[in-house]
């Protein structure tokens, strides 16, 4: 028999607004209660007290409560195809529910992958009906998906993430041999020509994490990405898919840091833009979300704290929805991660899943004052960031005329003057300096060199101005 409420608060008065700030502003000897908001580098305002009557923002939540709420996505990069096999293996046995390869491709590092057979050898022993894999192969990724194909063909109904995203690729290196319409259409050709044969694949990723990574605000990454999102799916429609097709098998990908307030915003904005921009189209879509630890916010001289950095982070994607979480290692900023770091990054997502349970509620922080403001705030942003976009002709002319970029310069000369100022502080670097120098070990095992084919396209060269990866240290 269920016992009686009782009634606590029946004999006291009503709390209003007017009777907190009195409180507040004699607390304060006198200074105003709205003297205690705060203004972040990325210019969004906190307040001290919300509205309760405020109509919360409307849109799906990812789906939690399961066994798994989230994807705990591994990523592996070390260019050793031997080294790389043996990180698979061992992240998959240690908890890991799928993992990314990156590949050599171009600038930056990669698993040193030239065939499909070298990439069907890169596999061996994963089961990839279990644990899907995903790419990571920049301007390689036509090349690679028919590799991944390749080697999934025993297996059709995995659920793999072919990762196409040649605009993020184009925009961090600056250039691009041949068009980059080129490159796009390539890719949709290709996702076009296997989507029939794996149907519960996703194609694209429309990613802003390399806006994030230049120093980039969050709505500006949102704009980013929901060009993207839209350049892909005309991209997809033109290649013979539907429009419903199109945006079912795009994923999108948001960076998180060690602001939760934030990142949690930054990804319920993001459904909730990406809910405006597919009703617009006429099909609306679930997002689905992958989201990745910020490399921005690590720090190499004290490699320490990332760890502290990283646990923050894979909460706010977690309470933030993200339906893939990829955490990073604490000392990816000095090189590749050993066994022992590789294994921390895997046991913070079991931690904060299975002991956290952080996945028990599809939307925790749903009627949270700060949480539904910023939420409304970075998505309106977004929008309007967008449309500009749009206006200038989308996202491959906004990067070509430098728009996005001079919006990225901006943003990262706002987090300078907050690093020079005291108002954005990092522990260990700014802050709290050790005295003496804690090194922290990485994997020394020799690399391998890449054996990617020519990327190169029919055509003119495409250039645009590099969105070129920070860490907030050099900042300071």
């Amino acid at each position: 028999m269920p016992l009686p409420a009782t009634p606590l608060a029946e004999d006291f008065p009503p709390a209003t607004r007017a009777d907190w700030e009195a409180l507040v502003e004699k607390t304060l000897k006198g200074a105003k209660a709205d003297s205690l908001g705060v203004t972040g580098p990325d210019g969004l305002e906190i307040q001290p007290l919300y509205d309760p009557s405020l109509d919360p923002p409307r849109f799906v939540p990812a789906p939690r409560g399961s066994e798994r709420p989230w994807d705990i996505r591994t990523r592996v990069r070390h260019s050793s195809l031997g080294r790389a096999h043996e990180a698979i293996v061992e992240d998959l046995a240690g908890g890991a529910a799928s993992v990314i390869v990156a590949l050599a491709s171009g600038r930056g590092e990669g698993v040193a992958i030239g065939s499909a057979e070298a990439l069907t050898q890169l596999l061996d022993k994963v089961l990839i009906d279990v644990a899907p894999v995903a790419l990571d192969a920049g301007l390689l990724g036509a090349k690679a998906a028919d590799w991944l194909s390749d080697a999934a063909k025993g297996s059709p109904a995995a659920p793999l993430a072919f990762h196409l995203d040649p605009l993020s690729a184009f925009a961090r290196q600056g250039e691009c041999p041949g068009p980059i319409e080129s490159h796009l259409i390539a890719a949709a050709n290709v996702a076009a020509r296997l989507a029939p044969i794996h149907p519960r694949a996703s194609f694209f990723l429309a990613s802003g994490t390399v806006v994030h990574q230049a120093g980039g605000a969050p709505a500006q990454e949102l704009a980013v990405v929901l060009a993207a999102a839209l350049a892909y799916a005309k991209a997809l429609t033109r290649a013979g898919l539907t429009l419903r097709q199109a945006l079912a098998t795009t994923v999108l990908g948001l960076a998180v840091d060690a602001d939760p307030l934030v990142s949690i915003a930054k990804l319920r904005a993001a459904r909730l833009a990406w809910t405006r921009l597919t009703g617009a189209l006429g099909e609306p879509t679930a997002a689905l979300i992958e989201a990745r630890s910020s490399e921005r916010m690590l720090t190499r001289v004290d490699p320490w704290t990332n760890m502290v950095r990283l646990t923050a982070a894979g909460m706010a994607a977690a309470v933030g929805g993200a339906d893939a979480i990829v955490l990073g290692a604490f000392t990816d900023a000095l090189g590749f991660p050993t066994a022992f770091a590789r294994r921390l990054a895997r046991n913070t997502q079991l931690i904060l899943m299975d002991e956290g349970h952080l996945g028990a509620v599809a939307d925790p922080v749903a009627g949270s004052g700060v949480h539904e403001d910023l939420t409304r705030k970075l998505a309106r942003d977004a929008w309007t960031r967008f449309n500009a976009i749009e206006a200038a002709g989308g996202l491959v002319a906004a990067l070509r005329e430098g728009l996005v970029a001079r919006e990225v310069e901006a943003a990262r000369g706002g987090l300078k003057q907050a690093l020079a100022a005291g108002a954005l502080r990092i522990v260990g670097v700014t802050d709290f300096r050790a005295g003496e120098t804690r090194p922290a070990s990485v994997d020394e095992t020799p690399g391998e060199a890449a054996q990617a084919p020519d990327t190169r396209l029919p055509g003119p060269d495409s250039h645009c101005p590099a969105l070129t990866p920070v860490f907030l240290e050099d900042l300071a």
